[in-house]
């Protein structure tokens, strides 16, 4: 950031924004994928694109319905995601076993390999960002963020907001 970026920056008020919790998270979040994509530049994958072969790799045979349910993206999305990771031979479909009308996923050979590579990567990754707290604080964090996500997603609390 130039200085007077930074200036400019320092003028700004900001009322009563760094207060929300929501604020804070989005910045954070800001700050973690930025971390992410330069620590994984050059495997050209978003963190999204990351779990997803994560999810596939621990449930091989997992159709595409049940994997756009554990990332909360809608079918249409999730086609085009298994399309470009499959363009990039590290995703396969096949036949499901149990299902006709599913395609079961697994990783490719390639995928394996890079997903083994990715794992080491994102665990600097994540050493980077720990390294702000103690490991209690980095428990609690996980905990808390778990708590927040889960209650808000929950039945209960969609049925209030109306």
């Amino acid at each position: 950031m130039s200085a007077k970026t930074k200036a400019a920056a320092q003028e700004l008020k900001l009322d009563l924004l760094p207060g929300l919790i929501g604020y804070q998270l989005r910045l954070a979040q800001l700050a973690v994928f930025g971390d992410f994509a330069a620590e994984l530049k050059e495997y050209d994958l978003s963190p999204g694109r990351f779990g997803v072969l994560v999810l596939i790799a621990a449930n091989p045979g997992m159709t595409q319905s049940l994997l756009a349910a554990a990332t909360q993206l809608d079918r249409s999305t999730m086609v085009a995601v298994i399309d470009q990771l499959e363009k990039r031979g590290l995703v396969e479909r096949r036949d499901s076993p149990t299902d006709r009308r599913s395609n079961a996923l697994v990783l490719t050979a390639e995928g394996e390999k890079l997903l083994k590579q990715l794992k080491r990567r994102v665990k600097h990754h994540e050493a980077r960002i720990a390294a702000a707290m103690t490991p209690a604080e980095t428990e609690a964090l996980v905990a808390l963020l778990t708590r927040i996500r889960t209650r808000l997603q929950s039945p209960a609390e969609r049925t209030r907001k109306k």
